[in-house]
């Protein structure tokens, strides 16, 4: 990526980059901005269990998982290996990580209440090779890749990279190793298609009208598909969707009394078990007012 200053002259200066000089200056950014940056909580750092270090244990609250976060500058180190590396030692010692969170964060975090099969690792560097992205680029891996870089003027840019829309099963590969196979058995990372089988045409059509009307609604809102719901978010999320089998169901991530929905359209929830994020829900069965519900979930933006 290319910076420019823009000058009143309408000409454009490069910014020039200035690199990190230290592993320890990324985690810094990290840690201090990890709600702002990833969505994430932050439970500790510099986290060892069994004679290994995790640079950054943070928690998905949404997703209800934990999350392992490791800075590397060297761009020589195979971050499936190590990956599934931090993903067993998880798996293998959760009641471990429940102990850290539930006494660094004051809490009363129970096994049963973490979702262990959202668990996943976050590589932040200030490159990757096309090795390492390609090693990653399946669609079904808990790893993830972020760059991060750091200009003058004090800008940074963070990008994450995203896996390719033509991006392939992992199974296959771990099928044949007995310790990545029991990682990949207990960690699901879920895909569309795990929404939309046995779901009629007319309901997928339905979403889909949906899914472009919401994506249209900013730039870089990212789809997430989730256990129960399709999330859609902005850094965090902005709705859910829920494909059911005659019609979605379309929450709303606004706390109660955050909403202006003149038309009474969303139901509150705010005091009743439901799988997507916010206090707003709605069932949908057509796209009658589909340009209403989009200005409904714009306020989340």
């Amino acid at each position: 990526m290319i910076i420019y200053n823009f000058q009143k002259n309408n000409t454009l200066t490069r910014v020039k980059e200035k690199p990190f000089k230290l592993e320890r200056e990324i985690q810094n950014v990290f840690e201090n901005n990890l709600t702002n940056i990833m969505g994430l909580q932050l439970v500790k750092s510099e986290f060892s269990i069994k004679n290994k270090r995790i640079d950054t244990l943070a928690y998905d609250l949404q997703s209800k998982a934990f999350i392992i976060i490791e800075y590397k500058r060297s761009k020589n180190i195979s971050v499936v290996d190590q990956g599934f590396t931090y993903l067993s030692l998880m798996l293998e010692n959760k009641a471990d990580f429940i102990v850290e969170y539930n006494e660094t964060l004051k809490s009363s975090l129970k096994r049963t209440e973490v979702d262990w099969s959202q668990t996943r690792v976050i590589f932040v560097s200030t490159g990757f090779t096309d090795n390492q992205k390609t090693a990653t680029n399946f669609k079904d891996i808990a790893i993830e890749l972020w760059e991060v870089k750091r200009y003058e003027n004090n800008l940074i840019s963070i990008n994450q990279i995203k896996k390719s829309n033509s991006a392939e099963s992992i199974k296959p590969i771990t099928s044949s190793n007995n310790a990545l196979e029991s990682v990949a058995r207990e960690i699901k990372v879920y895909t569309l298609e795990d929404h939309t089988t046995n779901k009629s045409d007319d309901i997928i059509e339905l979403y889909e009208v949906f899914r472009d009307a919401i994506v249209n609604l900013a730039d870089d809102i990212e789809i997430v598909p989730k256990l129960d719901y399709i999330a859609f978010k902005k850094n965090s999320n902005i709705a859910d969707i829920c494909i059911q089998r005659k019609g979605l169901k379309l929450w709303i991530n606004l706390k109660k009394g955050l909403l202006d929905d003149p038309k009474k359209l969303m139901r509150d929830v705010s005091n009743i078990g439901h799988w997507g994020n916010g206090d707003y829900e709605l069932v949908i069965k057509n796209t009658n007012d589909l340009e209403y519900i989009m200005s409904l979930i714009k306020q989340a933006i």
